[in-house]
């Protein structure tokens, strides 16, 4: 299972209401330092998120940009929308699209993620100071030129320690029939330290962490080889 790991900042601009935000990221990949195998993977990457919830539900959105020394190399994004089934907004039908766009570095060549489609229900909870929440998503993964699929997703966040730490993070487990054992593992948990929550910095809305990404079966080295 891949270890990579990444430093980062986050500039977080957030709303009147506390669960309606966005945030920008910019993260120093060590992965190619790390592992001889997946050298050519880009060093720097930016990630925009954002999450709107309404009284149908909510939507969720975010870019990723890979950047080489020269420009952008790759980019990957996702939006989902879920619309509550429950009155306590517990239960929610859940629509998710995901694609994205890379190149190699030395061939210029761009390959295509395939388009994927993802539909199913999902649970959400949160406390009432929105400090932890928890999602969990069984859905039917439709990709365009390639087989059909279930996907199973958990999404978590808590912050603690009076606001000044946040842990969150995502795991994603699908089945694939090309690769060994049939299922892909994906994980990013990161780990933030907001210093707006300092005293005399309540205006600074930066924070400042590190995130791990945890897979199997996923990540390519420079062999182009993905079962590992």
């Amino acid at each position: 299972m891949k270890r990579l790991f990444s430093l980062a900042m986050l500039a977080m601009a957030a709303f009147p209401c506390a669960v309606n935000a966005q945030n920008i990221q910019v993260h120093y990949d060590l992965g190619h330092s790390l592992y001889n195998d997946i050298d050519k993977r880009p060093s720097m990457t930016t990630t925009m998120e954002m999450f709107k919830p309404d009284r149908w539900g909510s939507t969720f959105a975010f870019i990723d940009l890979d950047y080489q020394r020269d420009g952008v190399a790759g980019t990957y994004w996702e939006v989902a929308r879920e619309f509550n089934l429950s009155k306590d907004k517990h239960w929610a039908a859940h629509v998710e699209y995901n694609g994205g766009l890379s190149s190699d570095e030395e061939t210029w060549q761009a390959t295509r993620f395939q388009h994927a489609v993802l539909a199913g229900p999902a649970w959400n909870w949160a406390s009432k100071d929105f400090h932890r929440t928890f999602s969990v998503q069984l859905l039917w993964k439709y990709q365009a030129h390639a087989y059909n699929s279930v996907q199973l997703t958990e999404v978590w966040s808590t912050t603690f320690a009076n606001g000044l730490c946040t842990f969150s993070g995502y795991c994603d487990v699908w089945y694939d029939p090309n690769v060994n054992g049939k299922w892909i593992i994906q994980s990013e948990p990161q780990f933030w330290f907001n210093l707006n929550k300092l005293k005399g910095m309540d205006d600074v809305n930066l924070s400042l962490g590190s995130e791990v990404e945890l897979s199997n079966n996923f990540v390519w080295n420079d062999r182009g080889e993905h079962n590992r």
